[in-house]
């Protein structure tokens, strides 16, 4: 199978999303939701735990592949001794069920073309039993049915436990396969033409993407991003998963291995940034609204991250019946962090909600009582230790970025107090709360001998979301203390020329967050470095390294969460959100007044 993760390319409804290899095989696709279970999971253990692939019979890799201009269409193209044939990937906005459609094109010569269908429900464990009913391949197990049809019927028979199809095409010939999910006890969904599904996806695609207001430079990659990250979206809710994916390592062989198909609040007010800097206002309403919902209730009970409709409740399991991708197990799926306490969460609501409030989007009549109410829980429980941004499993710490978030959601609430004056709330307690965590972070979070912030009070370790000290504004760019942390950072947590996170310490040995160490350098991070050198007026510097970074996506313009320069090649969940939006906001960062936003 692939052995690469950058080998993989997205297909998605908006509600669910696969990854097509190299070698026109669809390794890992969840339904009918991001985090239902996976009916191919051959990405994280063998061919038994299900695929899909179509390729010329005795193909091993295409010759090319790329996307559709502005579309999540895939074209993967096979040269063989026989001729050429093309295979065109997609998944189109459902109305009910959700279909995969992987049409075959003849583009010269005649070639045999081989299909290889083995589905495996609930992750990977669960063989279908399969039976023929109207010229159509009916797999059922328990909750989950598909169809399998093909446009023209092509020969198809079962063996192995797998359903195969063998047919050739000649140039301008095509044959179209549709497989189609739904619960095992309602009826089959009306039958969606391959076609049609084709032209209206794509006309879709390129609709969407003629709102981008960006138009400087690295325009492709930025309106590849938003593209990826409209498909990372759980369109009936307006949530956005972190990534289509669980257990992708960030170290190949290791136990970092994370279930990302959920929502993460640490994201909320970069994607927010990036949405409606781009021009998209109706899908940064949406996620407003999702956050609102999510978060509604309890300050006590704010969640760092919430399922693509606001669930709460996300345990963590092993599955031990795959080996992981490369090997590297455990694969899970649920997130225990969920029941961490992370004091930056609040802050990014609090902003979120401000930088919504100052862009225009219609206002919602109980988000500043929800706001206030945060502020209330703040106050009082602000001083704890927590797990921080990273999510730490070896104990919870005084985090300096945790602190300065508490800062922003104090700012913030003054700010609006002070440009919005009809509204109620303690503006003296507010800046004093501000006034005081400002205080003790530059005493307990800085070192003055090295002129740098530190990861926790106390400590020697720095992080990387030091660098977000300026964004936020919690100092000045050109306040030396700022400068002081940047190259720190930048000293002790290069790697390769990018960014680690932190220092996951050496010789085996556990540190801040309780794992084994090594990983990969952090793409988010590494954009945040080139945003930090930018706003300190090292332009030169962040150019340079964005455009390291913007080389680094793979053939059809997607990152994962990490990169190791060591072995040059992608780690992580993948795609990843998180990525695509430092990518989007970094290129806004650097290029605003190159051209860079049509509508001025």
């Amino acid at each position: 199978m692939n052995a690469r993760i950058e080998d993989y390319a997205l297909i998605g409804d908006q509600q669910t999303a696969a990854l097509v290899g190299r070698d026109g095989s669809i390794d890992w696709l969840c339904l009918p939701r991001f985090d239902s279970g996976a009916c191919f999971a051959r990405l994280l253990g063998d061919e038994d735990n299900g695929y899909w692939r179509i390729a010329p019979k005795g193909a091993d890799t295409c010759a090319r592949r790329a996307y559709r201009p502005d579309t999540l269409v895939l074209d993967t193209e096979w040269e063989t001794g026989e001729g050429a044939v093309r295979v065109v990937d997609l998944m189109p906005q459902r109305d009910r069920a959700p279909d995969v459609i992987r049409i075959v094109e003849g583009v010269s010569g005649r070639v045999t073309v081989r299909s290889t269908l083995r589905l495996r429900f609930d992750h990977g464990s669960i063989v279908p039993w399969v039976r023929r009913l109207d010229g159509h391949r009916v797999a059922v197990a328990g909750p989950d049915a598909a169809w399998l049809r093909s446009e023209p019927a092509v020969r198809t028979w079962g063996e192995d436990f797998g359903t195969h199809s063998e047919f050739t095409v000649a140039r301008g010939e095509r044959v179209a396969f549709v497989l189609t999910w739904h619960p095992s006890h309602e009826p089959r969904p009306p039958l969606v033409d391959p076609y049609e599904a084709l032209s209206g996806s794509v006309t879709d695609w390129r609709r969407w993407a003629s709102r981008c207001r960006y138009d400087g430079p690295y325009r492709d990659a930025v309106v590849r991003s938003l593209i990826t990250l409209k498909a990372l979206t759980y369109r009936p809710t307006g949530g956005i998963v972190a990534a289509p994916t669980t257990s992708l390592p960030e170290m190949p062989g290791g136990v970092r291995n994370w279930d990302y198909r959920f929502c993460w609040l640490r994201d909320s007010t970069l994607t927010l940034n990036a949405l409606l800097s781009a021009g998209y206002h109706e899908e940064a309403a949406a996620w407003r609204d999702w956050l609102l919902r999510a978060v509604a209730g309890k300050p006590a009970d704010l969640q760092i991250m919430y399922g693509v409709a606001g669930e709460r409740r996300l345990p963590e399991t092993e599955l031990p019946w795959l080996s992981g991708f490369a090997g590297s197990a455990p694969v899970r799926i649920g997130n225990d962090a969920v029941n961490q306490l992370q004091l930056d969460v609040y802050g990014e609501v609090m902003d979120t909600l401000s930088l919504a409030r100052a862009s225009d989007l219609s206002g919602r009549p109980h988000m500043w009582a929800l706001q206030r109410s945060l502020m209330g829980f703040l106050a009082s429980q602000w001083r704890q230790p927590d797990e921080g941004l990273w999510e730490v499993r070896g104990g919870r710490r005084h985090f300096v970025h945790s602190k300065v978030m508490v800062w922003v959601a104090a700012d913030r609430a003054v700010r609006t107090l002070q440009e919005h004056p009809g509204l109620r709330g303690d503006l003296a307690g507010w800046r004093a709360l501000r006034d005081e965590v400002h205080r003790e972070v530059c005493e307990k979070g800085y070192d003055p001998g090295r002129n740098t912030f530190t990861q926790y009070y106390g400590s020697r370790e720095l992080d990387a979301a030091l660098l977000l000290i300026p964004r936020v504004g919690f100092l000045p760019p050109d306040d030396p203390r700022v400068a002081g942390t940047i190259d720190a950072v930048r000293a002790a947590l290069g790697h390769g020329g990018f960014l680690r996170r932190y220092d996951t310490g050496g010789a085996g040995e556990p540190v801040v967050d309780g794992l084994p160490q090594g990983e990969g350098a952090f793409l988010a991070c590494s954009f945040w470095l080139a945003d930090a050198l930018h706003l300190t007026g090292r332009t030169d510097e962040a150019l340079a390294l964005f455009e390291r970074l913007a080389g680094l996506v793979n053939d059809v313009g997607l990152l994962a969460e990490e990169y190791d320069p060591v072995h040059g090649c992608q780690l992580g969940n993948f795609p990843q959100a998180f990525s695509h939006i430092a990518l989007v906001n970094t290129a806004l960062t650097l290029f605003r007044g190159e051209g860079a936003d049509r509508a001025g």
